[in-house]
């Protein structure tokens, strides 16, 4: 199976005719079968909000949900304690139980900062969230290129997360020697591969200035691009029992309408939307 979804379901005016207002979660979920959502990135959300997730949406309707900042170390200004960051963990999982129970939680993202780099502590890291996810999905997103420069480790980094169930993110986004990493094709777990397409905006990824998070996205894939996506996304379709595949590019809303024209160009059809609401005045 092949789904596609965005980050967040809110800031897609394509998906309600060009409408300009927030996006309810009940209408994305009538064009689309998968979101991502990154709330959980800032703070971890209690289980009643998680239940509403839940309860707005089909009941074959898929999340993937980031992992708290805490436990991607993005707290390197302040490390929390080793007592603090396994509570996070334990906080976290108590909260997508809702999901896990209604097998609606794809993966939990563990998107990593630049500065976690392949070190031996790093890697052993990798071991503990393992141990500490227990048996939940858990993808893994580098944005350090140390884990897949030309020293030959490529192919042992991607065994290692093999052997711990860990699903590697097939990512797409501007890089160079010091940041982000190149497009590899990558399946680590037969259940599931992953795709993110953050776009190719070199410039607004790169330059982090003021306009930074607003202009890193700002991409609209072309069609010539989309075709190629499309054949990367048959090739893991091939290895991988699902392929979930995350548009990011949506500074200028372009996730959207590229994410439904890759659906045409793969002639994907869902089953398991919600009913659309027709207006009928």
């Amino acid at each position: 199976m092949i789904t596609i979804g965005l980050t967040t379901w809110k800031e897609h005016p394509a998906l309600i005719g060009g409408e300009d207002r927030p996006v309810t979660l009940n209408e994305y979920a009538g064009r689309l079968p998968l979101v991502e959502l990154d709330t959980p990135f800032y703070g971890i959300p209690r289980q009643s909000t998680v239940a509403n997730w839940q309860a707005a949406v089909p009941a074959d309707f898929q999340y993937i949900l980031k992992a708290n900042q805490v436990m991607t170390q993005h707290d390197r200004q302040e490390p929390a304690t080793p007592e603090l960051r396994a509570a996070a963990f334990e906080q976290f999982k108590l909260a997508v139980s809702p999901l896990v129970t209604h097998h609606q939680l794809r993966t939990v993202l563990f998107q990593f900062p630049p500065y976690f780099n392949r070190t031996t502590a790093n890697i052993q890291y990798l071991r503990d969230v393992r141990v500490q996810m227990g048996q939940l999905p858990v993808a893994v997103e580098f944005r350090s290129p140390s884990w897949f420069d030309d020293s030959g480790m490529t192919a042992d980094v991607l065994a290692y997360l093999k052997s711990l169930k860990l699903t590697n993110v097939t990512t797409d986004e501007p890089h160079n020697l010091n940041n982000g990493i190149p497009l590899i094709e990558t399946v680590t777990t037969p259940e599931l591969a992953v795709v993110r397409l953050h776009g190719r905006n070199t410039e607004g990824w790169f330059n982090q200035g003021a306009n930074w998070r607003k202009t890193r996205t700002l991409y609209k894939y072309s069609e010539d691009e989309l075709q190629k996506i499309a054949d990367l996304v048959r090739r893991l379709a091939a290895q991988a029992q699902d392929v979930c595949v995350i548009f990011n590019n949506n500074s200028g809303k372009d996730a959207a309408p590229n994410a439904l024209r890759l659906q045409e160009i793969l002639g994907l059809h869902w089953d398991n939307l919600a009913p659309q609401q027709l207006d009928l005045f």
